[in-house]
């Protein structure tokens, strides 16, 4: 599990490329239309800029819950137990692969997985908007909850991961972690968003944290 924990670390800090075209000017955008007292603020941006990125964390790890339940329940379901624990090993294996050649940009047609979450985005994002605009650290968590819905290949390529975790209280960790990783990006985004394009428009970096994740994956089908 601490393997899995670093590797769901490691992606949503790799994800830095991802969140900032994705996630980084929904960030930028809810950063400037704060209050200007609390814009100038040394501490109560922060506060806000957290509770963005809380509120939204913990929808990844609510929803690692429901798919880490639902892995679960169709390993303990199932005949053959061998045979079902190999083919969820190599499932995941998989899914890690598709990541890292995504975050590589070898892969770009692995983000259309996002498709996969329109039709709950439909649903949340009417009351996502009535909590805007933002005044409160409160609204700012609540908000941010409604956010980590958002449609995004990424998260769901993890959250397919995650039906392997064995059970509610690993899926939510690993999808704790990876959500955690992508936090510096998206609460610095309004404020460093310059700085992290000329990172993120480094080839290498992207190839290399890439191809680390692709022997990762490998890695756990011979050390499961």
């Amino acid at each position: 599990m601490e393997l899995s924990l670093a590797t769901a670390l490691l992606i949503g800090l790799a994800s830095t490329f991802h969140c900032l075209g994705m996630c980084g000017g929904i960030s930028g955008a809810l950063t400037f239309s704060l209050p200007v007292e609390v814009r100038q603020s040394r501490w109560r941006l922060p506060a806000y800029l957290l509770a963005y990125g809380l509120g939204r964390i913990g929808s990844y790890a609510l929803a690692g819950a429901i798919t880490g339940t639902v892995g679960a329940i169709l390993l303990r379901g199932g005949g053959n137990m061998a045979f079902l624990h190999v083919l969820a090993q190599t499932l995941a294996a998989a899914v890690l692969v598709g990541i890292g050649l995504y975050l590589a940009g070898w892969f770009p047609r692995f983000a259309q997985l996002q498709n996969i979450g329109a039709p709950v985005w439909r649903r949340l994002e009417p009351y996502g908007r009535r909590l805007l605009p933002v005044s409160s650290p409160l609204q700012a968590l609540l908000f941010g909850a409604a956010w980590g819905w958002l449609p995004c290949g990424l998260v769901y390529s993890m959250l397919i991961w995650t039906l392997t975790a064995g059970d509610a209280l690993e899926g939510a960790l690993l999808m704790f972690a990876f959500g955690l990783g992508t936090l510096p990006a998206v609460m610095t985004a309004g404020v460093f968003a310059a700085q992290l394009a000329r990172l993120a428009r480094i080839t290498h970096l992207r190839q290399i944290i890439g191809l680390t994740i692709v022997a990762v994956a490998v890695a756990t089908l011979f050390y499961p």
